[in-house]
């Protein structure tokens, strides 16, 4: 039962600290540049992959957001100019986004706060390769 009990605290001071990242990533991210952590999550894995557009679905597989909390995460973002949708041409279907050119410029900025918060909260240690 003493395995049981180390493994639930570790699962709980996880937690904990995801908690505290994601509450001050939050914060610092909306005060700064008008983003939630999920909106600027969602504009970064689109960056990253550097394609000219990327299918809903294979954002919603990388991501920790429900389909329909995705949808509503890209609307937020359409509306503000960031991302734009489109219809795929042979599939109606399939629903594409994109990242505008004012999408890259706020996440530029916004990386910047993003890595300062995540170094804050994460020691040097931890990004050390394993081995």
């Amino acid at each position: 039962m003493e395995t049981n009990a180390a493994l639930v605290g570790q699962w709980r001071s996880l937690l904990t600290c995801y908690n505290t990242i994601a509450c001050d990533l939050d914060r610092s991210l909306q005060d700064a540049h008008g983003l939630t952590m999920s909106e600027f999550e969602t504009l970064d894995r689109l960056v990253e992959t550097d394609c000219e557009k990327c299918r809903m679905q294979e954002l919603a597989v990388d991501m920790y957001l429900s389909q329909s909390a995705l949808s509503r995460t890209v609307a937020r973002l359409e509306k503000h100019g960031l991302v734009q949708r489109v219809l795929c041409e042979y599939d109606r279907r399939g629903v594409f986004v994109e990242v505008t050119e004012a999408g890259r410029r706020r996440h530029a900025e916004a990386s910047k706060t993003h890595l300062k918060v995540l170094a804050a909260h994460l020691p040097a240690e931890a990004l050390e390769p394993v081995g």
